[in-house]
């Protein structure tokens, strides 16, 4: 198996196909997210640091998980329009998933195997480098303004 997540398929918020390796070359943050969150608020800079640094090759990727206290029971067409209406966000949503368990999809369960700890709750934050390996996890407590730096020092 490859160091790096380029091997991986997903399905965005619309359920179409996109390959990883679409992002050769981007800096990415990825997450998982939800609507009903006490750390849903973490949104607002989460889209501050996406407008801070699109234009230098640094992506979002938000995966809505429902597996932590029923957080995201919504639909992914709710979803998108929650996302939309209360923080304007433009930086890219996935397909709801599931993050731990037999179920969990293969992209969060190579996270968890590189960043060697499991995903405890939702607005987990995995920093992937421009050849798509992981370089550093951050936790729900980790707000987006804390781990800017860490984004600053790969760009």
């Amino acid at each position: 198996m490859d160091n790096n997540i380029y091997q991986f398929e997903v399905n965005n918020i619309d359920l179409k196909k996109v390959s990883l390796s679409d992002f050769k070359d981007k800096t990415l943050l990825i997450i998982n997210v939800a609507s009903a969150c006490g750390f849903t608020p973490q949104y607002t800079g989460l889209q501050y640091l996406y407008e801070k640094y699109k234009d230098q090759g640094f992506e979002i990727l938000a995966f809505p998980c429902n597996q932590f206290g029923g957080q995201e029971s919504g639909t992914n067409e709710e979803i998108k329009t929650f996302c939309d209406t209360s923080y304007k966000l433009t930086f890219k949503l996935f397909d709801k998933v599931e993050v731990k368990g037999g179920n969990a999809s293969p992209l969060f369960k190579f996270l968890e195997e590189q960043s060697g700890r499991e995903i405890q709750w939702n607005f987990s934050k995995f920093l992937i480098n421009k050849n798509g390996e992981y370089v550093k996890g951050f936790g729900t407590q980790k707000t987006p303004e804390a781990i800017e730096e860490n984004i600053k020092e790969i760009l």
